[in-house]
């Protein structure tokens, strides 16, 4: 019973913080600044009697509906900030070349940086190495951007790495946006160091993890999840006071100050999301590491000796869950644990 509190509690939070909080300082927002615009509205008008403005239970009980609707369709927010949903296909392939040349950009700036630090510690280069960093330096934007880092403290150059750690491995897993690529870098992982498709067998890895790390991964979506929230409904609050200058009781001053103040807080709420994706990144990276083992165990597998092997046997894992079975999943039986041996000691 008290697992069970605890893990209603667990959830409970993630969603008042994630969703239900952001929601709430929205609707205030809306509320006290441009609903008495919209006051000649039916639903408006029932809301303001004598007082003129709504009760605090109105307030509370409208946050907590529209921040579970939101929570509800929280993977259509989060697909249509990374790109996936509803871009136009000119628009996504515009957005995914820019990420290209971004995370090349900071790529070749790592590179130059990581160049001259060893030619100032060995006093010289090898040829190639060389003529490497003549070729970066060769062009202008590069040139210029290395200036820059030259003069930059050891905390700025580690922010430069820490936004190149925001993209995916593989260029072919490259988002539009910077939120795509920092959420789909964490996405690969699983398959990149080990082929193990960890959004394909998600259920069956949180399932098999300990709860601190389980719970680690779900605190750090919380985060993203109010920024998230936050933004989003900044946007709507923001639209909803410019269509209000249309209203006979409109107040130009006070709706547009209200538009101007919410948009120009979006990017920032934008850029908070995208930052807070490495807490998330952390968690997850721990939950497929440690995760792995029990995962295997579950399955009736046991982790092979060498990392190729083990490599081997999640990409036959993988394939057996995303395909129909295929003769040739046999293979994955030299994996599968001896029911008549003793259980494993853990490792």
């Amino acid at each position: 019973m008290n697992d069970i509190a605890k893990g209603a509690l667990g959830g409970a939070w993630t969603l008042l913080v994630g969703w239900i909080l952001p929601t709430a300082v929205n609707l205030a927002v809306f509320l006290l600044a441009v609903a008495p615009s919209l006051r000649d509205l039916g639903p408006l008008r029932r809301l303001y009697g004598a007082a003129g403005l709504p009760t605090g239970l109105t307030l509370l009980t409208g946050a907590l509906l529209l921040g579970l609707i939101a929570n509800a369709c929280q993977n259509a927010l989060y697909r249509l900030l990374e790109g996936y949903l509803l871009w136009p296909a000119h628009a996504y392939t515009a957005g995914c070349r820019r990420s290209m040349r971004s995370k090349a950009t900071l790529g070749d700036r790592l590179n130059v940086l990581r160049l001259e630090r060893r030619a100032r510690e060995q006093g010289t280069l090898q040829p190639a190495d060389a003529q490497q960093l003549a070729q970066l330096l060769s062009d202008a934007h590069i040139a210029r951007a290395a200036a820059r880092d030259r003069r930059s403290t050891a905390v700025q150059r580690a922010l430069l790495q820490e936004r190149f750690a925001r993209f995916p491995i593989a260029d072919d897993q490259i988002a539009p946006t910077r939120l795509g690529n920092a959420i789909r870098r964490f996405e690969e992982y699983g398959w990149d160091r080990y082929r193990l498709d960890t959004q394909l067998l998600w259920n069956e890895l949180t399932g098999c993890v300990p709860d601190q790390i389980r719970r680690q991964a779900e605190l750090a979506r919380t985060s993203v999840d109010f920024f998230v929230a936050l933004m989003v409904g900044h946007v709507v609050v923001a639209t909803a006071a410019v269509l209000a200058l249309a209203s006979d009781h409109a107040d130009p001053w006070r709706l547009l100050s209200v538009a101007v103040v919410l948009g120009a807080l979006v990017p920032a709420w934008y850029r908070s999301a995208v930052t807070s994706t490495d807490e998330w990144a952390a968690a997850v990276r721990a939950l497929v590491n440690t995760g792995r083992k029990p995962l295997a165990a579950a399955l009736g597998l046991v982790l092979p000796d060498t990392l190729s092997a083990e490599r081997e046997m999640w990409a036959m894992v993988s394939r057996l869950s995303r395909i129909p079975y295929h003769d040739r999943a046999v293979a994955l039986d030299q994996y599968r644990e001896d029911p008549t041996a003793d259980p494993p000691q853990v490792r």
